[in-house]
């Protein structure tokens, strides 16, 4: 299981950039940044400027708020700026964010998205074999690319492409054409076990070789009881905002929490964070996140993960001690290595 950094939500690219620098430093395998304030291909420019061996991914830049020519252009010179080191994810975001704070389409998620990846590898490989670009599909159209546009090959070859998904159709989807999942952080084990896995395998024909998993899981961190009860409240926090998203009302579901998703969406509404925070039961933190100590925080994750997830990051709704979050990594990699 590789080890990656992610960088802080609310980081500006410069303050990822010195965090990616120091994670390099540090060991870890990659480094993510995801898209909420900043783009997330800005970021990672500055970031393959500033590493030189630490993979980059975005986690996630959102697909529906541009188009596949966009995204093909952007990460294509992200490969290649960074020599090779860049991996592509991609989400679908929810209705309300694509249509009212994008002013984008949305319409039929799952099989949008098939098409949007298909659109993008269509783009790349015209570049690469100088074919000529004829993507005609139900939401996209590509169909003219000029010399004058065309970057030619990527000497890295194309990024690899990730899909972050909840649902079972977008996971399925994410098994027919990306090259690994993105696992959502409000995933539990029995989420992950029974429903994700299954709609991977089944999607593949029954096989997951070639294909990886990832995810971020929350995790409260802290040495001492007093951090760990402040890092505690931001993540019962998280927890509630992300279980009053309707998309994410399967996982809940599962666990039989249903009406409480559907008083934390209501409770969203009002922008009731405090009361959205108190709402979540000590069973629905357990289940989203592991805490304890660098050493507790690390074995919980192997138990938990350490048979299904390629790679790994911490998801920290908090300043988290950064020399913290480096003892967690080193204690999965020895853990690793000794069994």
């Amino acid at each position: 299981m590789l080890v990656d950094f992610a960088a802080p939500v609310a980081a500006t690219p410069a303050e990822a950039e010195t965090a990616a620098v120091s994670a390099e430093q540090v060991g870890y395998d990659g480094f993510n940044a995801a898209e909420t304030r900043h783009d997330v291909f800005t970021t990672l420019t500055l970031v393959a400027r500033a590493t030189g061996q630490i993979s980059l991914q975005s986690a996630i830049a959102v697909a529906f708020a541009r188009n596949p020519m966009n995204v093909a252009v952007l990460a294509n010179d992200l490969q290649l700026i960074s020599e090779g080191r860049f991996r592509l994810g991609l989400g679908s975001q929810v209705k309300p964010h694509i249509e009212r704070r994008f002013a984008m389409p949305w319409s039929s998620p799952a099989a949008r998205m098939e098409e949007f990846v298909g659109a993008v590898r269509a783009i790349w490989h015209s570049w690469a074999t100088g074919e000529r670009l004829m993507f005609r599909g139900a939401f996209y159209r590509h169909t003219l690319m000029t010399e004058f546009f065309d970057p030619g090959p990527n000497p890295f070859g194309n990024p690899t492409i990730q899909l972050a998904a909840v649902g079972e159709r977008m996971v399925a989807t994410a098994g027919r054409v990306a090259d690994g999942l993105l696992v959502h952080p409000l995933t539990s084990l029995a989420y992950l076990g029974e429903r994700i896995i299954p709609a991977v395998r089944e999607a593949r024909g029954g096989t997951l070789d070639g294909f990886h998993l990832q995810m971020s899981p929350m995790v409260v961190l802290g040495a001492e009881p007093a951090d760990r009860r402040k890092a505690e409240r931001a993540v019962r926090g998280q927890i509630a905002f992300y279980a009053s998203t309707p998309a994410y009302r399967p996982v809940l579901d599962l666990h039989g929490w249903g009406e409480l998703a559907d008083r934390l969406t209501a409770l969203s509404r009002r922008q009731s964070w405090d009361e959205m925070a108190d709402a979540v039961t000590d069973d629905m933190l357990d289940a989203f996140a592991v805490a304890g100590d660098p050493a507790s925080v690390a074995a919980g994750l192997r138990e938990r993960f350490g048979s299904t997830i390629d790679r790994i990051s911490f998801y920290t709704p908090y300043e988290a001690d950064r020399y913290q979050l480096a003892a967690v990594r080193s204690a999965i990699r020895t853990s690793a290595l000794s069994g």
